[in-house]
């Protein structure tokens, strides 16, 4: 019989493009909700989304931060939109050793954003008046795996393993690891 899984909730914000007129209200909330202490600044270099603008256009492309990478990416694409170029990185969530986005301006340590951890939802999404940012929420299986399963993940990784390095180093590990404890 298989193990009930869990159900988490994903969070994710939906950009509509085509609403947003470059106000900032999402970066100047952001950046004042993760100053230290909370409110007392308000600094956008600080913020977890940041506004592409190209206002001569009229375009305006809120990107929110998202995982650490630890090199910069192979892709150097160009996109052109309303017959502007851009490179690819200008959209990218991450943030990289290639460029300064979503980087605490103090430290240099990555930023990414947390949903505002704590607050009922975002308050970018809050705070935006044009209701280009809206929160999406789904539910996931996750959690708690059946203990068959487990057991199955475990004998695949230890074949993997006894695969590339041979079952004597393998042995060898465990009766090393079992004399630490």
């Amino acid at each position: 019989m298989k193990g009930k899984k869990e159900k988490k909730t994903i969070k994710t914000i939906k950009i509509d493009v085509d609403k947003c007129n470059g106000c900032r209200a999402c970066e100047m909330i952001c950046s004042a909700f993760h100053a230290e202490p909370k409110y007392s600044s308000n600094n956008p270099a600080r913020s977890r989304i940041r506004i592409i603008r190209e206002p001569l256009r009229d375009l305006y492309v809120p990107v929110y931060a998202g995982e650490y990478a630890v090199a910069e990416c192979a892709g150097r694409d160009k996109y052109t939109i309303d017959g502007k170029e851009y490179d690819e990185c200008a959209f990218c969530r991450a943030s990289c050793p290639s460029r300064d986005e979503f980087k605490e301006p103090d430290s240099g340590l990555p930023l990414k954003c947390d949903m505002c951890e704590g607050e009922e939802e975002p308050l970018c999404v809050k705070w935006c008046p044009h209701d280009a940012l809206v929160l999406e929420q789904r539910e996931e299986e996750g959690g708690q795996q059946d203990p068959q399963d487990e057991l199955e993940d475990l004998e695949i990784g230890l074949e993997a393993l006894a695969d590339r390095y041979g079952l004597e180093k393998i042995k060898d590990a465990v009766a090393r690891i079992s004399k630490k404890d």
